[in-house]
């Protein structure tokens, strides 16, 4: 989603967290976006309004009383596109909770008619108390979206339990979620696959692919903007977990198969982006074979056929789809595996390609479906992405 042209109330409550707001109001800034800042009484000691002033080029809101802003909380309340509370305190959560309305920020989140986002950030032991946790619900039950907080260290020291307010990235990947999560992916369970899988030769030694899982993680991504609940069920990949998504490790395709399987019977959409290996020894040494025992020749036996195999798992008018990384002959290799799989897409591409294979952050996809086709040019691999869900939510009811 493009931040340009929107607009952007950053309500900024009293914690030493305030510092990561002053992040928040950069990167949403650079983005495109107009952020108007309102500081509680609190925030402003952490933070001088100027320093807000200088990140947004706007003028920061501090007060009901400031000189042309007596109607600023019915105004902002209604004109913003998001309202993001970050860091939202445990006095500013009970107050918002009981309907108070003794400040600017209090205000405007009585008055607002627009999506509210807020960043909890305390003590752990004010987040744990049960007057937090029944106002959290409170707000939970009004509509309000939260994010975190986290467990990580605290002003006080380290700490095991939550109450760290989340970094920037992960408050911003859940505006974008809140203000794009409103179409036909909204509430559904997406299961992606993602990476390579690895069959052993011996404790050591393993047959895979290059398969980087990097299609596979923005699939994920971009479902879960869109308001899906995601599964992302991944082979041995150096990419770290995504805020939001459950992640599920496997490493050979049977593991990878028996996770699908369980996930298919909740599953409205399956895609299948992983790489499983086609092939694995079909008795694996228990030993490291040494080098010097000479030439090594292999018995291999076909690996499970996820697609085919768990088709009796699979959700009544789910949608399943399959990818083919194909090195020639591609589009009618592709059809019989539409065919044969009972698919209702599948994403086709040339490994040999460049820029379109394996290892590379941009990719070059034809989608087939059984009514059509449509080549897609060379495109990041976020924008093949949400290619293949826009197609999926135009064939969701």
């Amino acid at each position: 989603m493009s931040w340009s042209g929107r607009h952007v109330v950053l309500g900024v409550s009293g914690g030493i967290a305030s510092y990561k707001s002053c992040l928040l109001a950069r990167q949403l800034t650079e983005a495109g976006a107009r952020v108007d800042v309102v500081l509680t009484e609190g925030a402003a000691a952490f933070v001088r309004p100027v320093v807000f002033e200088a990140l947004t080029g706007r003028p920061v809101l501090t007060s009901l009383w400031e000189r042309d802003q007596a109607l600023s909380h019915i105004r902002l309340g209604k004109d913003a596109d998001l309202i993001l509370v970050a860091p939202a305190t445990a006095h500013l959560m009970a107050r918002a909770a009981m309907g108070l309305a003794d400040d600017l920020l209090t205000t405007l989140l009585l008055a607002r008619t627009v999506p509210v986002l807020m960043a909890p950030a305390m003590n752990d032991e004010m987040f744990a108390h049960p007057a937090t946790q029944a106002n959290l619900r409170i707000l939970k039950e009004r509509g309000v979206a939260i994010v975190g907080p986290e467990v990580g260290p605290l002003a006080e020291g380290p700490s095991e339990r939550p109450g760290r307010m989340s970094e920037p990235e992960t408050i911003l990947m859940q505006a974008v979620r809140l203000m794009s999560g409103k179409g036909k992916l909204a509430g559904r369970r997406v299961v992606v696959t993602a990476g390579p899988t690895r069959e052993s030769l011996d404790p050591v030694r393993f047959i895979s692919n290059r398969s980087s899982g990097k299609m596979g993680f923005r699939l994920a991504e971009a479902a879960w903007r869109r308001g899906a609940e995601v599964m992302l069920i991944s082979g041995p990949v150096a990419l770290g977990s995504l805020p939001g998504i459950c992640l599920q490790r496997v490493e050979t395709t049977e593991e990878m198969a028996d996770a699908v399987r369980a996930e298919l019977p909740q599953a409205d959409v399956l895609i299948m982006a992983a790489a499983p290996a086609d092939f694995r020894p079909s008795k694996p040494d228990v030993t490291k074979r040494p080098r010097g025992d000479g030439s090594l020749n292999l018995a291999l036996e076909a690996t499970p056929d996820i697609l085919g195999g768990t088709r009796d798992a699979r959700k009544e008018g789910a949608i399943i789809v399959g990818f083919a990384l194909e090195t020639g002959n591609a589009h009618p290799r592709a059809r019989e595996k539409l065919e044969k799989k009972a698919l209702d897409l599948i994403v086709v591409n040339d490994a040999l390609e460049p820029g379109a294979g394996f290892e590379v952050d941009t990719n070059r996809v034809t989608l087939i479906s059984r009514t059509e086709s449509k080549e897609l040019p060379l495109m990041t691999k976020e924008q093949v992405a949400d290619a293949i869900l826009d197609h999926i939510e135009s064939r969701l009811v």
